[in-house]
């Protein structure tokens, strides 16, 4: 489900948070799918439980999970309306770059970026 790379500079906490949350965006993972336990997440991939419960937190402060207590980590509907809200957000873009009279390209090189900051 997810994997590690150890000589990456990117810290183990960030490496799950963007894996989890590019599933998660992509729809690879459904909303109300139960993600692995901390503990169990942690012991699969050899590293601290509390990298894990980091990014389990930024993924819950994101939207994106939620935690139920003893039901468990799940793929929260909120990541759904945060994908909606950023279509809104690019179609309003859109919608200026063309009034001010940008390329597609421009426009899409200034999003681009706008990313890389």
């Amino acid at each position: 489900m997810i994997s590690l790379d150890p000589v990456s500079p990117v810290p183990p906490y960030e490496q799950v948070r963007s894996q989890f949350a590019r599933k998660i965006t992509d729809r690879e993972l459904a909303v109300g799918t139960r993600l692995p336990t901390v503990r169990a997440l942690a012991a699969e991939l050899g590293i601290a439980v509390n990298t894990v419960a980091r990014a389990y937190r930024e993924l819950e402060e994101a939207g994106l999970i939620e935690t139920r207590g003893r039901a468990g980590t799940v793929v929260s509907a909120a990541g759904e309306r945060s994908r909606e809200r950023v279509l809104r957000a690019a179609r309003g873009y859109a919608s200026t770059a063309r009034e001010q009279g940008l390329t597609a390209d421009e426009a899409l090189d200034i999003v681009r970026a706008a990313l890389a900051d």
